[in-house]
């Protein structure tokens, strides 16, 4: 079984101030956007209280917190569970990020700067390699297709819109990391950031837009065919802290 991540560290002094439930509530949420906590597993308060070395009042806060998000619930007399997927809301949130996506990369089309943008440069240095020279690392790509996309809606120049589609982002990244488990999905991530960067720097508005959409409709398929098994398997390779 993978290690749960280690007790929380008392705060520095003179440390920005970050309440002990918003610690608690970070913890938890990388346990399970990591693997280390699976749909399915149960665990109480005072299992949370010892491991992370807390008071059982920031602990209480943060679950609630997380019931909140959909991500756990609580047991009558039994502790806590982590929640099994709700695909339906993935789907919704998958959408949201559809329109989110396509409308910053649009814009980003019609922008004389969006060639020269250093946003879109550093997507380029990463994205634009050479075969040889792609990582195979399922979890820093995981996290580097986060960044791409967030990247894009950024580089458009609209707060709201990119404090949007960051939280969507947030909500989806236990399940979207599940399109990493295999070599094939990484590959096929290269080859499409690298076709709709081309297209965005060329300014291609129509051709940007169809990638891109074709793009999430795949991962978003993929995480559909996600089971149980694939579950413990991202169990498996989780980082380690």
């Amino acid at each position: 079984m993978t290690p749960l991540a280690p007790p929380i560290p008392a705060p520095k002094p003179g440390s920005a101030h970050v309440s002990r439930a918003d610690e608690v509530y970070g913890h938890i949420k990388r346990d399970i956007a990591d693997f280390r906590l699976v749909p399915g597993d149960r665990f109480t308060e005072l299992e949370l209280c010892s491991r992370l070395g807390v008071s059982r009042t920031p602990v209480r806060q943060a679950l609630y917190r997380l019931q909140q998000d959909g991500l756990v619930e609580v047991m009558f007399r039994s502790g806590w569970r982590v929640l099994p997927f709700d695909f339906d809301r993935f789907d919704q949130l998958y959408d949201l990020r559809m329109v989110l996506e396509t409308t910053a990369v649009q814009r980003l089309c019609q922008q004389d700067v969006a060639s020269s943008s250093p946003l879109l440069q550093a997507l380029k240095d990463r994205w634009l390699v050479p075969v040889a020279e792609r990582s195979t690392d399922a979890t820093a790509v995981a996290s580097w297709d986060e960044a791409f996309h967030e990247t894009l809606v950024k580089a458009c120049g609209n707060a709201e819109m990119a404090r949007v589609h960051h939280e969507v982002t947030e909500r989806i990244r236990i399940i979207r990391r599940l399109d990493f488990l295999q070599q094939a999905r990484i590959d096929a991530t290269y080859d499409e950031h690298a076709k709709i960067l081309r297209a965005v720097i060329a300014r291609k508005a129509d051709r940007a837009d169809l990638l891109l959409r074709s793009h999430i409709e795949a991962s978003q398929a993929e995480v559909r065919k996600i089971t149980l098994h694939q579950v413990y398997m991202a169990r498996q390779i989780a980082p380690a802290t």
